[in-house]
């Protein structure tokens, strides 16, 4: 890297629907038999999490910029959508994806199993690697008690 690099972090939550009909989506892969998230979009914190940190670290702003949830073009949104979008606005700005992480807190469900297929998608759409890792809240406040789930991201991009 020889030219300019920033790094950016990034946050959603989520709490869990009551619609059983709504599925559950983290870093564009459907977990099966899981509750989904309340949200505008698909609810996918994982892909919300990552674009914040990508647009933090170029000073773009945040999805909520962006993807207002007061805009009802995003309503249902696929957030890979949405993080493609971001990328490209990096793209326009003159900065390169280096590398993204996200951790997601939750007691359920386990990420472990869907690991490789969530870094997979993510790492397609921002086009460099996207590593994703799965903690428990060890019974701690909401978190703890399964009431939703929490991701956070850091992304490290470079303008060469």
């Amino acid at each position: 890297m020889n030219g300019e690099i920033r790094i950016g972090h990034g946050f959603d939550t989520h709490r869990f629907s009551d619609d059983p009909d709504r599925p559950l989506i983290l870093g564009g892969v459907c977990f099966e038999g899981s509750p989904g998230l309340v949200g505008h979009s698909d609810g996918d914190a994982v892909a919300h999490a990552v674009a914040d940190a990508l647009l933090s670290a170029a000073g773009l702003g945040d999805i909520g910029v962006l993807f207002p949830d007061t805009d009802d073009a995003w309503a249902g949104a696929d957030s890979l959508v949405l993080l493609a979008d971001a990328v490209a606005h990096l793209a326009e700005a003159g900065w390169r994806v280096v590398n993204a992480d996200c951790t997601v807190v939750a007691e359920a469900p386990r990420i472990a199993p869907k690991r490789g297929e969530m870094e997979a998608r993510l790492s397609g759409v921002v086009g460099s690697p996207v590593t994703v890792k799965g903690k428990r809240a060890e019974a701690l406040g909401a978190l703890g008690r399964g009431e939703g789930l929490a991701c956070w991201s850091v992304a490290l991009i470079e303008r060469p």
